[in-house]
């Protein structure tokens, strides 16, 4: 097939970005001709196999969700927006896609504004719905629950990650019709165990190529000497304990901080946003922050911790930080949320029956988090390991992305 793959952001970085990114590697391996429609400013910085990456005119104003910085863009809350201002974006995306042609799919990102644009198009057009347009700027919001709503009624097909986001979905925007569950997808070959000895040096290989940033002044940056801060910290083989994900309030970390306060273990905090500077007033001593870190990093960095932590305090499509640890090696633990819960769910089925307690915590209850922590901390390197290993075993039967990718493709079999 020729799929025009729409996303209204960048390649790397958050949970849809990557999504994005590696969906349109899958498909370019399976040898589909694909074409990713975004704002990435810098696509020869991926590898995406063989697809092509086009980066639409948006006229300056880029509806976003969450607050960030875009180069050369202004980003502005899609709930901000009047309607001239979403229609022009939408009539300019379309026209972007429009120039792609020929096509047999436009698959779409985010209900909103992706329905929108698919609609546009005038081809058959798919929509993924990743949650944050949903919670952050659809819920409570009737207008855009309508057209989300409205748009989406012409979608041939509607793909949500989780049983709860598909009751997130209808919550927020009503009855929807041919939705299907497909969960997003983890690199297995990519995440995947290894000694911690080779992971910390590997870690600092990657860290010593890592692009300028004087002050730490691009905060989608890596901080600068991160090198020497890992050479420093895993010099010590303490327990360590790592958190990954944006830096703002729904994710939780102060839970984490909070529970490991009064105790010899240590985090890692990776990542960027508007939390940070808080964050870091509240840390324990001891607890490094390195700003975002892209893939090539944290598949070595989640061999060089004993555990993983997704504190989120807000609901989550999908677990993907977990999947990711999980494949890693690296025993997950999650607050049983959401989609969070049902990647608990999925990695108990391989553990044993007496360790499946461990998966997971009660949602911003930071006692239950650290007696949880501390337990899994104090199994030992070995039992660690084996809990690890049963871990990505689930990740490989059930999140794989060769198979997610082909999933995604079946309403659309060709007979």
């Amino acid at each position: 097939m020729r799929i025009l793959l729409w996303h209204g952001y960048l390649l790397g970085g958050t949970g849809s970005n990557v999504y994005t990114r590696a969906l349109a590697r899958a498909w370019s391996l399976a040898g589909h001709d694909v074409v990713v429609v975004c704002q990435e400013p810098h696509p020869e910085q991926y590898d995406l196999a063989g697809a092509r990456v086009f980066r639409p005119n948006v006229g300056g104003l880029l509806p976003v969700f969450v607050l960030d910085r875009y180069e050369g863009l202004e980003a502005k809350l899609l709930q901000d927006f009047t309607r001239a201002e979403r229609e022009r974006y939408v009539a300019l995306n379309a026209t972007a896609l429009g120039a792609q042609l020929p096509a047999d799919l436009v698959f779409a990102n985010h209900v909103l504004l992706g329905a929108p644009v698919g609609r546009a198009s005038g081809l058959p057009f798919a929509v993924k719905a990743h949650g944050s347009e949903l919670e952050y700027s659809m819920r409570g919001n009737p207008e855009l629950a309508e057209w989300g709503r409205q748009t989406l009624a012409h979608a041939k097909a509607v793909f949500v990650g989780s049983a709860h986001i598909r009751g997130v979905l209808e919550e927020v925007v009503g009855q929807v019709e041919r939705v299907h569950e497909v969960p997003p997808g983890v690199d297995v070959d990519e995440f995947r165990p290894e000694a911690r000895d080779v992971a910390v040096d590997r870690l600092i290989v990657e860290a010593i190529g890592d692009p300028p940033n004087p002050g730490n002044a691009e905060e989608r940056l890596p901080d600068e000497e991160n090198a020497e801060r890992f050479e420093a910290f895993f010099a010590d083989d303490g327990p360590t304990v790592l958190y990954f994900g944006k830096l703002i309030h729904n994710k939780g970390v102060q839970l984490l901080l909070d529970a490991i306060r009064e105790s010899d273990a240590r985090a890692v905090i990776v990542g960027f946003g508007d939390h940070r500077a808080y964050l870091e007033s509240i840390a324990p001593v001891g607890t490094l922050f390195t700003g975002p870190l892209e893939h090539r990093h944290l598949v070595h960095l989640l061999s060089a911790v004993d555990a993983t932590v997704v504190p989120s305090i807000f609901p989550e499509a999908f677990g993907m930080v977990a999947a990711e640890a999980a494949a890693a090696g690296c025993p997950p633990l999650v607050a049983r949320h959401s989609g969070l819960a049902e990647v608990a769910e999925g990695l108990e089925s391989a553990y044993p029956p007496e360790q499946r307690h461990l998966v997971s915590f009660e949602s911003g209850n930071v006692g239950d988090l650290w007696m949880k922590l501390r337990e899994l901390l104090e199994l030992g390197h070995e039992r660690r390991t084996e809990l690890g290993a049963a871990a990505r075993s689930a990740v490989v039967e059930r999140w794989s992305w060769t198979s997610v990718a082909a999933r995604l493709l079946r309403p659309f079999a060709l007979p």
